[in-house]
């Protein structure tokens, strides 16, 4: 599906270039209408030629170059150029040749001071390029089909299902038999009474309309550009974008309605265009989702943030809480009061432990506020009870210490 649509898509349309045309390749005289006319021809010729390499219904309507000239699209001088390159590059498309024809002439328009400024050229030709762009895009759809073994298969796949269901959803049923007949019967004569069970296959047939119908659709979408009844209306396209090229660069060019005020010149803009019987009752305006949700004055009010932690909580608690994490106390060493009570200290070990501090580098700014020695103290202060524990833990907290550092 995705691939029909971007079929469709990429279908160019020559509007915007008949637009750009008419707007910069200025002059009312018979040369300005003829380059005008000319460039439009031209790229209605383009996509012409690209639907009859991919459309039957279009080769059919223009077989051979002959039918292009009576058509009016191709004259008989630039009929000759396409088959003298057809004689010297016999296999590739010429749907390129028009518009490089019509991006001459846009060209010669400007050395004659029909196009006022190169920006002008620019657009026009980008325009250009963009629809010979898709008109490649179109042949690359046609000549980069659907693998052909995904249609077999897909093909091979419903066609066999639906041959073993006819087959596979079909059984016999023995009846049963009375008690008193039973042993009258031979298992030779049991076997010839069986019935047909007779019953209408719902769900079978509504799986036989289902996937014969995605199949059939499948079939249809591989190709829009065929002859199917609903596939794209080619012909209708060639017709119309002929009309309406010739209308934008030659009736309509440089041709706009008198400039008159409006009715709504005095208002700025109307409140609401007028609505017929027919159109019933008005329709609402769009609204958000919160629209109708309202917030009190008392609740509208900016509260103030909670505090982070209590007056009541202690500096062991908080570094239990908080865990390990550096504070940088511009070069000086600090250390936490739960960090003091948990080791003693002798002079001796003090003294050199000033000395190390002394030499540490910029690095040594930052002080450990919770220390593993303090997380351990407070762990066995809560876990402990009596004071035979309380020592122990003091000198589980000094050894631990000393083997960290």
């Amino acid at each position: 599906m995705q691939r029909w649509w971007d079929q469709y898509c990429s279908i160019p349309w020559p509007d915007p270039i008949a637009v750009y045309v008419s707007s910069h390749i200025h002059g009312q005289d018979e040369r300005g209408r003829l380059m005008r006319r000319t460039i439009m021809r031209y790229v209605c010729l383009g996509l012409t030629m690209v639907f009859s390499s991919i459309s039957p219904r279009v080769k059919k309507r223009f077989p051979t170059l002959d039918h292009f000239v009576e058509a009016g699209l191709l004259l008989e001088n630039e009929k000759t150029i396409v088959l003298d390159l057809n004689d010297k590059f016999p296999r590739h498309s010429k749907h390129w040749l028009p518009v490089v024809w019509a991006a001459s002439i846009v060209t010669r328009a400007r050395k004659e001071g029909r196009i006022r400024d190169d920006f002008a050229v620019k657009t026009i030709i980008d325009e250009l390029n963009k629809f010979r762009g898709q008109c490649g895009l179109l042949l690359n759809y046609d000549s980069i089909s659907v693998p052909l073994v995904y249609t077999q298969v897909v093909t091979l796949a419903v066609y066999s299902f639906f041959i073993t269901t006819v087959m596979g959803r079909q059984w016999l049923d023995k009846p049963i038999a009375p008690l008193a007949n039973l042993k009258h019967q031979t298992e030779s004569n049991s076997a010839n009474y069986n019935y047909i069970d007779l019953y209408f296959p719902v769900f079978t047939t509504l799986q036989f309309f289902f996937y014969m119908g995605w199949l059939k659709v499948a079939e249809s979408l591989i190709n829009p550009f065929g002859e199917d009844d609903d596939d794209f209306e080619v012909n209708w396209i060639i017709d119309r974008n002929v009309q309406v090229s010739y209308l934008i660069v030659d009736e309509m060019h440089h041709e706009h309605p008198e400039l008159i005020r409006d009715q709504y010149w005095d208002q700025v803009f109307p409140t609401e265009l007028p609505y017929t019987v027919a159109a019933g009752e008005r329709e609402r305006h769009p609204e958000p989702s919160t629209a109708n949700i309202a917030v009190s004055d008392a609740d509208a009010e900016y509260s103030m943030p909670p505090k982070c932690c209590d007056d009541g909580q202690t500096l062991d608690d908080d570094d239990a809480n908080s865990g390990i994490h550096f504070v940088a106390t511009g070069g000086s060493y600090k250390r936490s009061n739960s960090q003091l009570r948990g080791r003693p200290i002798s002079s001796h070990s003090s003294n050199d432990h000033h000395h190390h501090l002394n030499n540490q580098s910029v690095a040594s700014s930052l002080n450990r506020v919770g220390s593993v020695t303090s997380i351990l103290k407070n762990l066995f202060k809560r876990t402990g009870g009596t004071s035979a524990q309380s020592a122990g833990d003091g000198e589980c907290v000094l050894f631990l210490h000393r083997y960290i550092r």
